[in-house]
C-alpha cells in the first residue's frame, strides 16, 4: 500500500476576515491537490490566525474567542476535503466542551466524515496561560490506505503513547507542531526520529511560520516540515524521505510505501518492534 503525503508549513501573518484565512488554507490545499496528495497535513494551532482579525475596538481576540469559529472551520476543511477528494489532517482547533478548552486534533474524511484526537500531553503554557485541559484517550483512525494516529507536538516527546498507536495498528503517526524557538523544534524533531525508529513508523510532522504580531504567545515560530522513517536500507539513511526549508512559506511531498514498514519490521537490521522485552516491561496494546 502506497500513499502521498504533503505538509504545509502555514505562515502566520495579521488578517482581517475569516475570508482571508479560508483563501489561504484553500491556495495550500489546490496546491497539494495539484501534487496529487493523498494526505495534507496542516500544522497545530494555525488557527490562531484567527485571533489577529480582532475586535471592534482593535484588539486581538484571546484563546477563549477562538471556539466560535469551530463551525466555519469545520465547513471550510471538510468542503474542501470532499472537493479534492483528500485527507486532510487540519492541524489543530481549539475546540470548547462545557466550560474546558481543549487543543484538538482534526482528521476530515473525503467522504465527509470528521474524527477528533484531543491532545493529551499539554504544555505549561496551555495550561497556565491558556487554561487548556487534556483529552484523555487515544484512538487510531482507519482509512483506505491503512490505520493512522495523531499526535499533536509535545504529544510525540512520549515514548507510551506512540507505542499505544502502533500498538493499535498505525503505520503513519502524523504530528502537526507549534513551536516558537529552536528548542523546542528540535525538540520534537528528534524525538520525532526516535518514536520512528522504535516503533517503525512513519512520522509526518510540520510547524507553523511567520507570526502574529498582536497575539499572545504566537509572536515567534520557527517551523519545518517532515516525513521522517526509520533508519534502515530501504529508507533514507538519515531517516529524513523530505523536509522543507526552516520558516519558509511551503509544502513538501513524499510517498510512503507501507510495505516497507512490513519488511523492515520482519527481517530488518534491527527488528525493534518485534524485540521489544515485554516481560521486562509493558506491552501496550
Amino acid at each position: 500500500m502506497k500513499l502521498r503525503v504533503s505538509a504545509v508549513q502555514y505562515h502566520l501573518h495579521t488578517i482581517r476576515t475569516f475570508d482571508e484565512f479560508a483563501k489561504q488554507v484553500e491556495h495550500y490545499v489546490k496546491t497539494a491537490e495539484e501534487f496529487g496528495t493523498e494526505f495534507l497535513l496542516f500544522p497545530e494551532f494555525f488557527t490562531t490566525q484567527l485571533m489577529s482579525i480582532g475586535n471592534a475596538q482593535g484588539e486581538a481576540l484571546t484563546i477563549n474567542d477562538l471556539p466560535d469559529f469551530t463551525e466555519q472551520y469545520r465547513e471550510l476543511l471538510s468542503s474542501l476535503a470532499k472537493q479534492t477528494k483528500m485527507h486532510i489532517i487540519g492541524g489543530t482547533h481549539v475546540i470548547r466542551k462545557g466550560d474546558s478548552l481543549y487543543n484538538v486534533a482534526h482528521l476530515f474524511y473525503p467522504d465527509g466524515r470528521i474524527a477528533e484526537q484531543p491532545k493529551l500531553h499539554i504544555t505549561p503554557t496551555e495550561v497556565h496561560e491558556w487554561s487548556m485541559k487534556p483529552g484523555d484517550g487515544l484512538q487510531v483512525f482507519e482509512t483506505e490506505k491503512g490505520t493512522i494516529a495523531m499526535l499533536t507536538c509535545y504529544d510525540i516527546e512520549f515514548p507510551e503513547i506512540v507505542r499505544m498507536a502502533k500498538a493499535k495498528g498505525a503505520d503513519v503517526i502524523f504530528c502537526p507542531s507549534c513551536t516558537d524557538d529552536r528548542h523546542g523544534f528540535h525538540r520534537v524533531r528528534y524525538t520525532s526520529h526516535a518514536r520512528a525508529v522504535e516503533n517503525q513508523v512513519y512520522v509526518v510532522t510540520t510547524g507553523t511560520v511567520g507570526s502574529l504580531p498582536t497575539v499572545d504567545f504566537m509572536r515567534a515560530n520557527f517551523g519545518q516540515a517532515a516525513v521522517i522513517t526509520p533508519n534502515d536500507i530501504p529508507f533514507p539513511p538519515r531517516g529524513i524521505m523530505v523536509e522543507g526549508e526552516i520558516n519558509d512559506d511551503m509544502i513538501v511531498t513524499a510517498d510512503l510505501d507501507l510495505e516497507l514498514l512490513y519488511q523492515v519490521r520482519e527481517r530488518g537490521s534491527v527488528t525493534t518492534w518485534r524485540d521489544r522485552r515485554t516481560d521486562l516491561y509493558t506491552d501496550w496494546k
